[in-house]
């Protein structure tokens, strides 16, 4: 199994600072519309809200990743406790679309960067939903420490797709029916698989079930920003 790359599949950032993630503060469209590759979201049969989130980009600047939501906006960490009432009433999915790129020399061509997986886009949702989670009764000194062993144990099962943590559910892409690698947690549920436009996509979400969901190229990456 390929190596994730912590390089490129980049943990999603808070928009100012340390503090937490805000969804709400929408990104720019730009980094989007920079991107070489096509966008996935959820297809037509969502009607719901849609939303975008953030790009990531490699050592040299490139775009490489990116989130786009759908549903409810999750909540700022702090004021989410898993399992309690409001578990219920979240309901979201987000779509994670990673280039899918081999090993290849920086644009400088002073290195080399290393290659995208559907690895990379496993990590990337596992680390997504974990900054959308605060564990019941734990206290804000302990939750640096919670999140560190998380995220380094989405990780390890990123980089382990054919272990048994994973199970295989398929989903339509574009209308054909596509293999994806899934997982659930008590706080949500992450897949990831590869498409046949040259990008590999990973979503998570919470309150919403994963076994009805399709996806499809965004058409027009805009009409997400208004």
């Amino acid at each position: 199994m390929e190596t994730t790359s912590r390089a490129v599949a980049q943990a999603p950032a808070a928009e100012d600072g340390p503090g937490p993630q805000v969804p709400s503060v929408r990104r720019a469209v730009d980094g989007y519309l920079r991107a070489p590759f096509p966008w996935y979201g959820l297809d037509e049969a969502f009607t719901g809200p849609r939303w975008l989130m953030q790009v990531g980009t490699a050592a040299d600047g490139a775009v490489e990743h990116g989130s786009i939501g759908h549903g409810d906006e999750p909540s700022v960490r702090s004021e989410y406790l898993a399992g309690s009432d409001q578990d219920a009433k979240e309901r979201f999915a987000v779509v994670v679309t990673v280039a899918a790129n081999p090993v290849r020399r920086s644009a400088d061509g002073t290195g080399l960067l290393e290659a995208t997986s559907v690895s990379s886009a496993a990590w990337l949702a596992g680390v997504g939903l974990l900054s959308f989670t605060w564990p019941g009764q734990m206290d804000h000194s302990l939750r640096d420490d919670w999140l560190e062993q998380q995220t380094e144990t989405a990780w390890v099962l990123a980089d382990d797709l054919d272990g048994s943590d994973w199970s295989t559910l398929s989903l339509p892409v574009d209308g054909v029916p596509t293999p994806f690698h899934y997982r659930e947690s008590e706080f949500g549920w992450v897949l990831a698989g590869t498409t046949q436009a040259g990008v590999h996509v990973g979503a998570y979400g919470r309150g919403m079930s994963a076994y009805g969901l399709g996806f499809a190229v965004v058409e027009d990456i805009g009409a997400y920003a208004a």
